[in-house]
């Protein structure tokens, strides 16, 4: 089971190539989008649920409700947003996204990271701090050369087809062993 957590930038318009190529390989997948992703229109909703089996979710369940998502064995955060980052590293749990990551990495399931951020939000200090956190907390975050790399300010629309949703997918691959 592959839990995609999906953040609301631009390539999350292209989920589906992340999720098709993980159900070919043989996961079976529930996507989970931030609530900007989802209700931005950053997510093709039907299109994700027609390929998982499963609808997008981006909000807790209410208590009278069971559990829908059955146990994870990996997650994929892609694309992970430079906010979504800082709020992560920080132990920020204020949507079901971000509650699911911080979840998953505390019971030692395989957490990968796939950012995607300019060199602007890049330069922050809080930006190179929470890489390191979450590194140092065990999210495998596929980070600079040979990886992914953050682009220039107003080319991010450029870099969408080299995005690397391969390599994600291959690194919870590994992790799982």
């Amino acid at each position: 089971m592959l839990y995609v957590i999906a953040c609301a930038a631009g390539p999350a318009s292209d989920l589906g190539r992340l999720v098709s190529e993980a159900v070919d390989d043989g996961w079976d997948v529930c996507v989970i989008g931030t609530p900007t992703a989802v209700d931005g229109g950053f997510l093709d909703e039907a299109g994700l649920a027609k390929m998982t089996g499963r609808p997008v979710r981006s909000s807790w369940r209410r208590s009278s409700e069971e559990k829908s998502n059955p146990k994870a064995d990996a997650v994929v955060c892609a694309p992970l947003t430079m906010n979504s980052a800082n709020k992560l590293a920080a132990g920020v749990s204020d949507t079901y996204a971000l509650g699911l990551v911080i979840e998953m990495v505390g019971i030692g399931v395989p957490v990968v990271a796939l950012p995607f951020w300019s060199t602007a939000l890049d330069a922050h200090p809080a930006t190179r701090r929470s890489v390191e956190v979450l590194r140092e907390w065990g999210v495998r975050v596929l980070y600079g050369p040979g990886e992914w790399e953050p682009h220039q300010p107003g080319t991010g629309g450029k870099q969408l087809a080299a995005y690397p949703w391969s390599l994600a997918l291959a690194e919870a691959r590994r992790l799982c062993g």
